[in-house]
């Protein structure tokens, strides 16, 4: 007789790729939080800056839509971090643990060339990267089409539901 874990959720077959910063992540409250000195410092290139990312909030409407999106797609976190900043990795390791659900704390992948993935849909503000050459569909995270979260769920909703 075959016995099912009820903890474990079949996943859907269409993937979603989700970016952090600027998407789920609001880079400029990290800025905001730097000190004078660091803000200084780093001018010009705060991502460079020792610590940001462990700085920042979510995006208004940011994790709700996202957990809710679990329902419907097979979701990770693909970001790119600054090579000459070794703290990003780990804060943003730290950052998915401390403001998404258990479902994600295996699902952050950090990666400079997001058209190597295969997925369906990438929800990102932002063409570089390999974004914008992404082989499924590119959300335009902040466009007109896409301008916050509620436009975003509500696309890929009616995506999920074809």
């Amino acid at each position: 007789m075959l016995h099912l874990n009820k903890n474990i959720k079949v996943l859907p077959e269409k993937r979603l790729y989700v970016d952090m910063d600027g998407v789920l992540v609001d880079f400029n409250s990290g800025v905001n939080r730097l000190s004078t000195r660091m803000y200084e410092l780093y001018k010009g290139h705060p991502d460079k800056a020792p610590g940001i990312f462990a700085l920042m909030d979510p995006v208004p409407g940011a994790i709700d839509a996202i957990e809710r999106l679990t329902d419907h797609f097979d979701v990770y976190i693909l970001s790119t971090a600054p090579w000459d900043n070794p703290s990003a990795w780990s804060d943003k390791l730290n950052w998915v643990h401390l403001h998404l659900s258990d479902y994600f704390s295996k699902r952050l992948i950090l990666c400079h060339h997001k058209e190597l993935l295969n997925g369906d849909y990438l929800v990102d503000d932002n063409s570089q990267n390999g974004a914008k050459d992404f082989p499924g569909e590119w959300i335009h995270f902040g466009s007109q089409q896409f301008p916050d979260w509620d436009a975003v769920e509500e696309y890929l909703n009616q995506c999920a539901s074809k």
